[in-house]
């Protein structure tokens, strides 16, 4: 039901515009479906499998971010406790865990309702900010991981911040 009664528009696949950015970039990619786009993106710390799907039903690009950690089971209630955390100093996306898999990932959707096409630099956007959070709070996981620490310690060790050069 449309509340706005504006007519349902044609418009472009926004996983065509995630194709083309993935192209230019040379990023390996797959496209496994028209709904669903696999992207490999190499980072600093590791490599991210970034999975855009398109939601018709809810208008909306849904991203994942997955980087290769697996949490096991003595330590998912940390890493649970440690996305907490995180999420709550995150204005946009967040962390889960999907718990059958140990896997952690990122994720975020851009809503494209009433027929708005995605332009490329939504799209990078998209992607730029899974990365920088990835990036940004991958070390406080393997901290949690394969250090043990707590989930307070790793994420106050994973934000310090120095100032200058050595």
């Amino acid at each position: 039901m449309s509340l706005t009664g504006y007519p349902d528009a044609q418009r472009l696949n926004p996983l065509d515009v995630v194709e083309r950015l993935a192209a230019v970039n040379d990023w390996s990619f797959e496209r496994a479906s028209d709904d669903e786009i696999t992207i490999l993106v190499t980072g600093k710390w590791t490599d991210y499998q970034v999975s855009y799907t398109w939601m018709s039903g809810i208008e909306a690009l849904h991203l994942a971010c997955a980087f290769d950690m697996k949490a096991p089971e003595r330590r998912r209630a940390e890493v649970q406790q440690l996305i907490s955390l995180i999420n709550e100093q995150m204005w946009i996306g967040h962390f889960d865990l999907w718990p059958k898999e140990g896997l952690v990932m990122f994720r975020h959707a851009l809503v494209l309702s009433g027929g708005v096409a995605a332009s490329g630099t939504q799209c990078e956007s998209l992607l730029g900010t899974a990365l920088d959070a990835c990036e940004r709070y991958f070390t406080a996981f393997q901290f949690v991981v394969w250090a043990g620490k707590s989930a307070r310690e790793a994420l106050d060790a994973a934000m310090f911040e120095t100032s200058g050069e050595a």
